[in-house]
């Protein structure tokens, strides 16, 4: 019988076996940010075990509430950056270097096919997308991780999305993820990995997979993975060219991670997005998803664009296709972040945060802090907000508040209109 992907790396990191369906693996990236970790901090400073497994190993980040709003939020980063100093992690991206970790994190190149990793956040998954097993996780274990480098883990399950056609125009990567959520539920994919693989995956940039594993937590899913390949390879290029003649060369040996053509699978799924519309999000739960004709016409407070899923510079490129020339409504107003520092400097060279803030938007430091109402765009009770973030729970972004999820472009017609609206029509 042949292997999953995640079966592969598995068997290639695993340390341990201690009981029937349990894995012990070892942990090639260990990430870390202001929110979770400070906890695992001062648990293993209360224990007398003020060690780190491998400063190499670990990526830290203050992104969340950055600047911080008030004392509590400055602690947080002062715990973080003071532990990172005694430790000298060198890859420790404090205030002015920092940005949304799940994009900063793989613009870096931190992130290698066939890796494991683990962070104290759910959208750590984001990571499956260059062919690596990337999983949020507890703070006891993001304790162990960061003291020991190893993770348990249930042996894996996978469910395998095969994604015919075509996305058609003004449809995107966000779309689609919304309507898989949507036909699977948010526990259709309870502890086990969701392989994306098709013509469609295959055609989608890197920053588009992120979006698609990102999500992949939102159907109870471990976490998603994408099969690296070229378009992984050229991605990496600027950091694995000592390893490889070439990018082809590269992705010949990412090959060795695929699935094997026998591979079992706990279901399998297959779609086909020709004729897929825009998708938005209604309710309180993620896997509540209707066509965008479906809720056209739908007052909103706020639009929100930016965050681990939709902050990236293709995302940005998105919105000012819309926006450009045109100015938001009156009765909305917009808010857009991008994911990190290089993606701001790179839309101010692209005339991107001109055409933003002509049309009317607030644009605001890289950072996480509306995605979860931390800061940056916090709802009021009753107030209503278009977002291409990742969840829509009640009080998410602010108690009483409701987040419509939707890709960056349906965010953009929304602002423009005032009330929920289809993308494509804006679209030239």
């Amino acid at each position: 019988m042949g292997k999953t992907i995640t079966e592969k790396i598995f068997a290639a990191h695993l340390r341990d076996n201690p009981a029937p369906g349990n894995m012990v693996l070892d942990i090639d990236v260990i990430m870390c940010h202001e929110i979770t970790t400070p906890i695992a901090i001062m648990d293993l400073v209360a224990r007398g075990k003020d060690r780190v497994c491998d400063a190499r190993r670990i990526k830290a980040v203050i992104d969340h509430v950055t600047p911080p709003k008030d004392a509590k939020t400055a602690m947080q980063s002062k715990i973080m950056r003071d532990w990172a100093r005694r430790h000298q992690i060198k890859d420790f991206f404090d205030i002015g270097r920092n940005g949304v970790c799940h994009a900063l994190f793989p613009e870096k190149g931190f992130i290698r096919p066939g890796n494991t990793v683990i962070m104290g956040d759910s959208h750590t998954c984001t990571h499956g997308a260059f062919g690596a097993f990337a999983a949020g996780v507890g703070t006891t274990d993001l304790a162990v991780g960061i003291l020991k480098g190893v993770c348990a883990f249930r042996t894996p399950r996978s469910l395998k999305i095969v994604v015919e056609g075509a996305l058609p125009r003004g449809v995107y990567a966000k779309d689609l993820i919304l309507n898989i959520i949507r036909q699977l539920t948010v526990n259709g994919a309870t502890d086990q990995v969701i392989e994306f693989t098709g013509p469609v995956i295959d055609s989608l940039s890197m920053a588009s997979r992120m979006t698609l594993c990102n999500m992949a937590v939102e159907a109870g899913a471990t976490s998603g993975v994408c099969l690296p390949d070229l378009e992984t390879a050229r991605y990496l290029w600027p950091f694995i060219q000592q390893d490889y003649a070439s990018p082809e060369d590269a992705a010949r040996d990412f090959k060795r991670w695929h699935s094997d053509p026998d591979a079992s699978y706990e279901r399998v799924l297959e779609m086909d997005v020709s004729t897929l519309a825009p998708q938005v999000s209604y309710g309180y739960k993620p896997d509540k998803v209707r066509d965008v004709a479906d809720m056209a016409g739908t007052p909103v407070d706020q639009v929100y664009i930016g965050s681990c899923t939709n902050g990236r510079i293709e995302d940005l490129r998105v919105v000012a296709a819309i926006v450009r020339g045109r100015k938001i409504a009156e009765t909305v107003r917009a808010i857009l972040s991008p994911a990190t520092p290089q993606i701001y400097s790179q839309a101010l060279d692209e005339g991107l945060i001109k055409i933003f803030m002509d049309s009317g938007f607030c644009v605001t430091n890289p950072t996480c802090g509306a995605c979860l109402g931390m800061s940056n765009g916090i709802l009021a009770e009753g107030e209503v907000c278009a977002s291409s973030t990742n969840r829509n729970f009640s009080g998410r972004m602010g108690k009483g508040g409701m987040v419509h999820l939707m890709s960056p472009a349906t965010a953009a017609a929304t602002a423009l209109a005032g009330t929920i609206a289809d993308p494509r029509p804006f679209l030239s």
